[in-house]
């Protein structure tokens, strides 16, 4: 589930700015501005953004539509550019170590019988592989 967003990375007038572009809106036509990570509340896709772009060292972040603009030391910028744009890239990934939208991403339990951790529910009927499937592939019982 999920796709990943594709970014483009531009300097800012200031050293410690750097803009994202991306190929799709995150807010709409709404400006969201988070001066700390503090001021981020909620779980919209904007704010987990912002969240997890300060645990990285961000000063400020602000989004509009599809425009992330990235405040942080300028020093710091040559070791934060590749994960700053991982980050973004990988927002809405849901599967796998760079999933970004995940229950556990999140912080949040992981719902039952979603096949992460160790769920040991049996498959529901009709699942592939068992009689009664709908998967024209799956085994069927044989007639002697």
């Amino acid at each position: 589930m999920g796709q990943e967003i594709t970014v483009t990375a531009l300097r800012g007038a200031s050293p410690s700015v750097m803009l994202f572009d991306l190929n799709r809106s995150l807010t709409g036509m709404a400006i969201e501005r988070y001066a700390s990570a503090d001021a981020v509340r909620g779980d919209r896709p904007p704010d987990v953004l912002a969240r997890r772009l300060f645990d990285l060292g961000a000063t400020k972040v602000t989004v509009y539509s599809s425009v992330v603009t990235v405040e942080a030391p300028p020093e710091r910028w040559d070791s934060l550019l590749p994960d700053v744009t991982h980050t973004i890239e990988h927002l809405f990934l849901y599967y796998g170590d760079d999933a970004g939208w995940s229950p556990e991403a999140l912080g949040q339990a992981t719902p039952p019988g979603t096949g992460s951790g160790n769920d040991t529910a049996p498959p529901p009927n009709g699942a592939a592989g068992t009689p009664g499937s709908s998967d024209p592939s799956a085994p069927t019982p044989s007639s002697s």
